[in-house]
């Protein structure tokens, strides 16, 4: 012990340290990093009032604030709580704490199964025919699956290309492959809001945003105006990807 400085106080300041970076991650990805900025500063200069130069008067009223503004926190952010308690509970998480100890790893995504998914978005990309895929990772995607149409086929190129065929009654909704197999067409998914997200692009973007917040899947976009390939994943979009950086992406899924 230094100075009254134990183990224990840097463990509690560590777990806080990373509990707040967690949380900046979310808001981040959230499009909502502002109000989470200005609500560490108000916590900081509450500390700072209460606690360090124990002003009682200003101190009282930002106590009333902080205990009031818990409950509105809780409702204003409501959805980000909800995602970081999905988070903590995914599969992805469970699965790495058992990696951890067991030393196994869990193969990645095999060449010969994402390969049809590269092939089927270059070529509609040629085509500049607009297609949004999702592929659910450790969080199941079962409620956005029930918006669409059930499939359940292997994961083939022609079938992709097909469904999305503008002609087709499927093409304007989500494709949804779970399980290495297609699961479902024509699905919805969550609409993302966030401000940062430039006006050239589309409603397809926005839901493949959307998705990728509310969950760890990836979402791939091909563009109807421009035939670019877009891919969403934990609120980041990675815009303009040629074949070999869409399959970099692929063979990298956890």
């Amino acid at each position: 012990m230094l100075l009254g400085f134990s183990i224990k106080d840097l463990i509690d300041i560590l777990l806080v340290a990373l509990m707040l970076f967690y949380f900046y991650k979310l808001m981040k990805e959230s499009g909502s990093l502002n109000l989470f900025i200005g609500i560490f500063i108000f916590i900081i200069l509450w500390l700072l009032v209460s606690q360090i130069l124990q002003m009682k008067l200003l101190g009282g009223i930002l106590d009333t604030l902080v205990s009031v503004g818990a409950l509105a926190l809780i409702v204003l952010f409501q959805d980000e709580i909800r995602r970081f308690l999905r988070e903590i509970g995914s599969q992805n998480r469970v699965r790495r704490i058992i990696e951890m100890f067991t030393g196994k790893k869990e193969a990645k995504a095999d060449h010969a199964e994402m390969m049809p998914i590269v092939m089927a978005c270059m070529n509609m990309s040629k085509r500049k025919e607009g297609a949004l895929i999702v592929i659910e990772q450790g969080y199941k995607l079962g409620e956005i699956i029930k918006t669409g149409e059930p499939i359940d086929a292997a994961i083939n190129q022609l079938l992709i290309e097909n469904i999305f065929f503008k002609n087709s009654p499927l093409h304007d909704g989500a494709m949804v492959i779970s399980q290495k197999r297609i699961v479902a067409a024509g699905c919805l998914l969550p609409v993302s809001h966030s401000m940062e997200i430039p006006k050239s692009l589309g409603l397809r973007h926005r839901a493949a945003l959307g998705v990728s917040q509310e969950s760890d899947a990836f979402a791939i976009v091909v563009s109807e105006e421009t035939g670019a390939i877009t891919v969403a994943h934990r609120g980041t979009l990675h815009r303009w990807l040629t074949a070999e950086q869409l399959e970099k992406l692929l063979f990298e899924l956890e």
